[in-house]
Formats: structure tokens, sequence, C-alpha cells
């Protein structure tokens, strides 16, 4: 159901101008009752200033006296307000994350150098100019910059990499076909490692544990001939 745009200061205006249930305008405005209820009291954490919503258009004093005189109505909005709408711009990044900024464009510029300073920009959401200054290792913190993979910064998805990685590799005409079968048999070779260092750990494993056996053999065949049977004559 949509809600005033203010809802919070539309209750507090109905609430002093009208004669509507709490109830009634806890519905209309999308709060719990309670809410409503500090709000008469004037309990809330500050004093609301009321929002008409006969100007804005959210409602009719037709619509309010229906509900005035009927406590189980439902008071229906005229017009909603307006939804906000995201222009293009900057990608927003929260405050306590923008100091990683520079952090993950030194990333990017190491680890894929394929990718144009407007597609860093769009990724991290930064400017060309900071851009340019840590490429040019000009930036006025540029001791203090450790290149940190942005993605695990929180600056950007690994979708959203991956999909400029794609782009910037097919505008340079860079073959990603290749690029992925060498990254497969990278892979392939370093697996095949690992199996040759797991299988050398298992046969020393094997070699030692088979030479405790025979140490312990060996130290018993060692005791038998110190054994002095009582009973014998």
């Amino acid at each position: 159901m949509a809600q005033p745009l203010m809802p919070h200061a539309t209750a507090s205006w109905l609430v002093d101008n009208t004669s509507l249930t709490f109830q009634q305008i806890a519905e209309f405005c999308g709060l719990h009752i309670l809410e409503v209820q500090a709000i008469a009291d004037d309990m809330a954490a500050t004093k609301l200033t009321g929002r008409d919503p006969l100007r804005s258009g959210e409602l009719t004093m037709d619509e309010i006296e229906r509900g005035q005189a009927d406590p189980n109505y439902r008071l229906k909005m005229l017009r909603e307000p307006e939804k906000a709408v995201r222009t293009k711009g900057p990608r927003y990044t929260p405050v306590s994350k923008r100091q990683d900024k520079p952090d993950g464009v030194a990333w990017l510029i190491r680890n894929h150098p394929e990718l144009s300073d407007g597609q860093i920009g769009k990724l991290i959401g930064t400017t060309r100019t900071t851009i340019q200054a840590i490429r040019e290792r000009t930036h006025w913190n540029i001791a203090n910059i450790q290149p940190k993979d942005p993605v695990t910064l929180g600056l950007t998805s690994q979708r959203e990499l991956d999909a400029a990685v794609a782009k910037a590799a097919k505008a340079a005409g860079t073959d990603i076909i290749q690029n992925d079968s060498g990254f497969v048999r990278d892979r392939e070779a370093l697996l095949e490692e690992l199996r040759a260092e797991r299988d050398a750990a298992a046969r020393e494993a094997e070699a030692a544990h088979a030479a405790e056996d025979a140490d312990g053999v060996g130290a018993e065949g060692e005791a038998g001939p110190d054994l002095v049977d009582p009973f014998r004559s």
C-alpha cells in the first residue's frame, strides 16, 4: 500500500487536525498504532512539524470526512508521492570505505592494465584525476597506498569486475579464450604438482611407519635370547 511522502509528519498533522482514529492514521501512514499514540502524546523523540496531506494532494477533505464518519473506513490516497529516481552519476560509496578507494585503484592498475581510467572510475567510483595520480605515483598519499582487491574491499562486485575486464579485453583484441585456456592449463599444472606432493608425503609416511615396525620387531628379537625360562632344567 502506498504511503505518504513523510509518514510521521503526516500522522502528526492528522492527529492535530482531524478526529480520525489512531488505527486509521496508522494504516494510512504505514505506521504502528503505538507510533501514532506516541506522536499524539508528544512522546516522540522530537516534536514533529505536521505535513498537510491536503496541500500535497495525497488526501481530500471528503476522504477525511468519510473516515471521521466511519471509524472502520480505510483512507484511500488520492495521489501517490513521486518516487525518487536514481540519476546517472558517480557510484555512491559509504564513508567508511572511501579511504579504501586508492588501494582498489592501485590493485586494478597492477592486475588489469587493460582497463581504461574511465572503466576503473566506474568500478571504484572515483575520478580520472585520482586514477592518473596513482598511475604516475604523484598521489598525495602514495606512500600509504597498498594494492588490494576492490571486490574484497566491497567497492565493486566480482560480476561487474569480470564484465569490465571482458569488455576491455575485447576492445583490445585480446583472445579471451586463449587466456582462459592458459588459466586452465596453469590450474591443471598446479593440481598435478599438489598431487605429486601429496603422493610423496604419503610414501614418506608409509616408509616411516614401516621403519618403526621393523625397529619394534628387532627390539623384540634382541630381547628373546636374554629371557631365561625358570622351569627349564
